[in-house]
């Protein structure tokens, strides 16, 4: 099992007066800043739930290898109901989850590193008193969350599970930076100025040219998941063709076939990895771990104390 990030951005930023998820920090928007920052803490599996302008959402994302979920009653309903579409998906998937709505673009790997060495079961961070995002919740406690009427939404949610919550003074001000209202936004551009800077690690495999990098690597994982390379490229917001030609390149490379299909049947044509390929995955997973965990000893080494000073 693994860790798994949700990230909530179905709502229709009525007090911004703009698109939240789409606004721009630098050169990056507030959405890609989120998925970065559970990127760089060495999160792959991120599940994005849509809603308003989900199209549009989506396609700005779609490089992103993100799991796209759609909360098609965005209109009437609250958050929580975001949420519990997140959480249904990903319950049986992983052994935690790291929530936050898309507007709090400002916490750091460190702080989420943080979280997930702690063993407890529900972890919430603290900056100066504050408490904040992201919210860590083990899985074994989704159920019970799932189950509440959500009439407080996700906070009753939580509180009514019958655990209680741990909190983490961190030194993290961006947990507690979100974007509400356009004064918000202009407070989040200062301290995004202010942000630290952090090396970040995109591994790819190469033969005569690239075939192995993390989008296929999440294509890979979902259609494990979903048993369907159609079902896969919906999730990903790709494109059926590109994928046939990216798993194709895939195994042309490594001579071995990854995905075995079968056709038709009362239940419809399903794929699967084949054994090969379960354990090309393993292996991805684990190089890439060790990689990105070699990477920030040797980014201190070289620019701790330099590059922020």
């Amino acid at each position: 099992m693994q860790t798994g990030a949700l990230i909530v951005a179905a709502g229709k930023s009525s007090r911004m007066g703009d698109f939240k998820p789409m606004l721009q920090l630098g050169s990056i928007s507030i959405a890609q800043r989120v998925i970065n920052n559970f990127r760089q803490a060495g999160i792959s599996k991120v599940v994005v739930v849509t809603g308003y302008k989900a199209d549009v959402l989506e396609r700005h994302l779609a490089s992103n290898n993100v799991i796209f979920l759609r909360n098609e009653n965005y209109a009437t309903t609250h958050m929580f109901d975001s949420v519990r579409i997140g959480l249904e998906y990903l319950k049986d998937k992983v052994d935690t989850v790291l929530f936050t709505p898309v507007d709090v673009p400002l916490f750091t790997a460190r702080t989420v590193t943080q979280m997930l060495s702690l063993e407890y079961p529900l972890v919430t961070p603290v900056c100066d008193g504050s408490p904040g995002h992201p919210l860590l919740i083990r899985s074994t406690l989704i159920d019970s969350i799932l189950s509440d009427d959500g009439q407080s939404g996700l906070e009753g949610a939580v509180e009514n599970c019958g655990t209680p919550m741990y909190f983490l003074n961190v030194d993290d001000p961006g947990i507690i930076h979100d974007a509400d209202t356009p004064e918000d936004y202009a407070e989040l551009l200062r301290a995004h100025n202010e942000s630290l800077i952090r090396s970040e690690i995109h591994i790819q495999l190469a033969r005569e040219k690239v075939f192995f990098d993390e989008q296929l690597y999440s294509l890979l994982t979902l259609i494990r998941e979903t048993g369907s390379v159609r079902d896969a490229c919906e999730h990903m917001h790709i494109s059926y063709s590109t994928s046939w030609n990216l798993i194709r390149t895939l195994e042309s490379q490594l001579h071995e076939p990854l995905i075995s299909r079968s056709q038709g049947g009362v239940n419809g044509s399903h794929s699967e990895l084949t054994p090969y390929g379960e354990e090309f995955l393993k292996r991805y997973a684990r190089f890439s771990e060790k990689t990105r965990s070699c990477s920030k000893k040797i980014f201190e080494e070289c620019f701790g104390g330099f590059l922020n000073a």
